[in-house]
């Protein structure tokens, strides 16, 4: 699978939002990752659906939108109508993960399944042949500019081998403390959607960091 790139916007410059968009549009990022968070399932609260779909409005990148909320299942109709591209809630959060896989596929959109960093994969097996990705937190979820965890390499292994094993399609995701360096072994483990936020953000020429990103499977 390709490898593609996602900036997390909770490291974008909230007063200059738009310039930052079109910065890492000319960067030829693939998507763009919106972190929702309500003060309660983590300890921090970012931005909610009135932003969603102001960025909705002005880019035409796919908008890849990470529930870190409770009751994750009062967003999705919104979210649907709004048009974004993939929704995942945390497998933590809610007592019906099938259902809800299915009702964010209903609202035309892409579903995922993410796991805090002490979570084990066997929590998500059962849901492997629903989802359309999974989403593997490498630090623990609530801010941004985190160290990356390496523990969740062992789980990107242990997904890659059951997609192989099982010939399923699913893609993993990776969130948290990436770089060139820890890009390079989430590829190398299976992923293909990376999440970056202050790196990409921070960077003076953020083409070339996205370059380097996708890269990292080479040679």
């Amino acid at each position: 699978m390709e490898v593609k790139v996602l900036p997390s916007l909770l490291s974008a410059d909230f007063l200059n939002l738009r310039d930052d968009i079109v910065r890492m549009e000319s960067a030829q990022v693939d998507m763009f990752h919106l972190d929702v968070m309500d003060g309660q399932f983590v300890p921090n609260i970012s931005y909610g659906l009135p932003l969603i779909e102001a960025i909705r409005r002005g880019t035409d990148a796919p908008l890849d939108v990470h529930l870190m909320t409770e009751d994750p299942e009062q967003f999705i109709e919104t979210l649907g109508e709004i048009g974004v591209d993939m929704v995942s809630f945390h497998i933590e959060a809610t007592a019906h993960a099938h259902r809800l896989v299915k009702y964010i596929k209903a609202q035309g959109m892409r579903a995922g399944i993410a796991l805090n960093p002490q979570t084990p994969i066997i929590q998500v097996t059962h849901l492997l042949g629903d989802v359309d990705y999974v989403l593997i937190m490498t630090v623990n979820p609530g801010f941004g500019g985190q160290s990356f965890i390496d523990a969740g390499i062992d789980k990107i292994k242990e997904l890659s081998a059951i997609r192989s094993e099982k010939n399923l399609d699913f893609e993993i995701e990776v969130d948290g403390g990436i770089n060139d360096e820890t890009a390079k072994h989430c590829i190398d483990a299976g992923a293909t959607l990376l999440v970056s936020g202050s790196y990409l953000f921070k960077a003076r020429d953020a083409k070339e960091m996205v370059q380097l990103l996708r890269g990292q499977h080479e040679g």
